[in-house]
């Protein structure tokens, strides 16, 4: 055996003492610091314009509500938004206000986003992912997100922590709330319409339709507020820009004040009553203008 394989092979380690784990280099241990400098938010604003504004104009047609909103926030910020699909990072990423854009960086799932390197490294570089654990509130994935809104970055959460399955939202998890509370920071409620037309679970090329994106007010958690309160205060009022799309401004505050705000999680029915209750689809709309709704439960 020549002298070159002993200098080539790392050292071993001695019995009785125990071999140091490697540090995982994928999933909720990924590291993006990289991904907010120059060069790649050059890439990333490339893109933007490039690749995410054409095609969700192609294919998504947003219509826009309460970007006024937004004409005096700053970052950091948490945008929390309902979740219907895929395209709806790339919806709010065409939408969003260049100021409040350039250094978003978006809490993706570690599983699905992080898998590998290759994976990883194309997410952050191309969407500014960050990544977070969406089964629990781990303390990396604390710790990436309190390290994103120090830096001076605004985060975009989804609270209820995968996308919906029905076309309804469903409860929200305490996360950006408590990231919140823990940063200091206000924020800004979200809600997403028709995307989960556009790009529906399962399956992997968008069917063109319509879609919408209304900005709400900043929202801040008060003093000695319990974060599970303040989720279900963000979960409410992202429920009252459902309504006021649905039914205009007027109509919404007047349903808000009387507690009438239709609830965004859907009627407790069977899966075929549920869909029965959205409504026809936003191609159906627009092929079909005059036909039947669906009854109301």
């Amino acid at each position: 055996m020549s002298w070159l394989h002993f200098i080539s092979q790392p050292p071993s380690t001695p019995k009785g003492v125990d071999k140091p784990r490697a540090t995982p280099k994928a999933g909720v241990h990924f590291d993006t610091d990289w991904a907010y400098r120059s060069p790649a938010k050059l890439v990333r604003r490339a893109g933007v314009w490039g690749f995410f504004k054409p095609a969700v104009r192609l294919y998504a047609s947003p219509r826009v509500v309460g970007v006024d909103r937004l004409r005096n926030i700053k970052s950091p910020v948490i945008f929390a938004a309902n979740h219907h699909s895929h395209a709806d990072t790339s919806v709010l990423l065409a939408t969003l206000p260049s100021k409040l854009r350039e250094d978003l960086a978006i809490a993706a799932g570690a599983d699905y986003f992080f898998p590998n390197r290759v994976a990883g490294t194309l997410s952050a570089l191309f969407i500014g992912a960050i990544p977070i654990e969406r089964k629990r509130l781990s303390k990396l994935s604390i710790r990436n997100s309190l390290r994103a809104l120090e830096k001076g970055r605004s985060l975009l959460i989804f609270p209820e922590g995968g996308r919906s399955p029905d076309g309804y939202s469903r409860e929200h998890r305490p996360g950006a709330a408590y990231l919140a509370k823990r940063g200091k920071v206000p924020v800004i409620p979200v809600y997403l319409d028709g995307t989960g037309s556009i790009l529906p679970k399962g399956k992997n090329w968008p069917t063109r339709g319509r879609s919408a994106v209304v900005f709400g007010d900043a929202m801040k958690i008060d003093d000695g507020e319990d974060p599970r309160v303040f989720a279900k205060r963000i979960e409410r009022r992202i429920g009252e820009l459902a309504d006021e799309f649905g039914s205009g401004w007027w109509q919404a505050r007047k349903n808000a004040y009387t507690a009438e705000t239709p609830d965004p999680t859907g009627p407790d029915a069977g899966a075929w009553r549920r869909r029965w209750a959205l409504g026809p689809k936003p191609s159906e709309q627009r092929s079909s203008p005059n036909k039947t709704k669906w009854p109301e439960l």
